[in-house]
């Protein structure tokens, strides 16, 4: 790994090897989600625990301060919408020349292994591999399911995760799920956590994502867990704690309710 690959690296992942990744970039296919209207609004208070965002290049441009950010994992990949056919019929959206102009820490593209699309989405990630490694970025690789929730099993993300590495992804995103030990440990790159759809409890959260961390992930990819709360900063902190501070999840939830009572 050369010079600028390892500097791109260190900015998202953390001295202790860990890191929590604020996702903003639900916009791309579901247009203005929930809570996520005005982003930049959103994420003003919950970026002093944020080690990266991830986010579009349209949303860096209009809603994110240059001189107050996080390191950028830029979102690459696009061109379908929750109304339409297929989300799993996506393009590359972003020239590598628009990547290095907006100085981004890494970049982020979805493959989606199982479906229609399934060797155009891993095609666009090994075309993304190859232009980013000529300018030392680091590609994440989104095992994405679109609609169909019922492929989060460990054989299934295994799989995913194991051949986005193979095709040269640095990071990999994935969903937890029970024996999750069976996805990290196929997996020779760091795997981070996606969220998914809302929990219902906050214990129900620092539980997946303790036990995530406990079985081999380096952290966690959050979104609409914590901007979708109603005490998004608590939330925020107490997942801080669980990544950073290897806060158990009871620990957690009371660092959540000691900032949520503050108010």
């Amino acid at each position: 790994m050369d010079w600028g690959m390892r500097n791109r690296m260190a900015q998202i992942i953390k001295p202790d090897g860990h890191c929590f990744f604020l996702p903003i970039d639900h916009g791309y296919f579901l247009g203005p989600t929930s809570k996520l209207e005005k982003p930049g609004e959103t994420i003003k208070p919950l970026l002093p625990y944020a080690d990266a965002l991830f986010v579009t290049r349209g949303v860096l441009r209009s809603a994110i301060d240059p001189l107050k950010s996080k390191p950028i994992i830029l979102r690459v990949s696009g061109g379908t919408s929750v109304v339409g056919e297929d989300l799993a019929n996506e393009g590359l959206t972003t020239s590598i020349e628009e990547m290095l102009r907006l100085n981004v820490s890494a970049v982020g593209i979805s493959v989606f292994v199982g479906t229609p699309y399934e060797k155009e989405t891993l095609l666009n990630l090994a075309e993304l591999v190859n232009e980013c490694e000529n300018f030392g970025i680091p590609v994440m690789a989104v095992t994405a399911v679109g609609k169909e929730l019922e492929k989060r099993d460990a054989r299934y993300l295994a799989l995913c995760c194991r051949i986005a590495a193979e095709l040269g992804a640095m990071v990999v995103k994935t969903y937890w799920c029970e024996n999750f030990e069976k996805v990290t440990n196929g997996c020779p790159v760091p795997v981070v956590m996606a969220g998914g759809p809302k929990c219902e409890t906050e214990l129900e959260v620092m539980e997946f994502v303790y036990d995530g961390i406990q079985k081999g992930a380096i952290g966690i990819n959050l979104g609409r867990n914590v901007w979708q709360h109603k005490h998004p900063v608590a939330m925020m902190k107490a997942l801080h704690a669980v990544i950073h501070k290897k806060a158990t999840p009871k620990e957690a939830v009371d660092i959540f309710n000691e900032v949520k009572n503050k108010k």
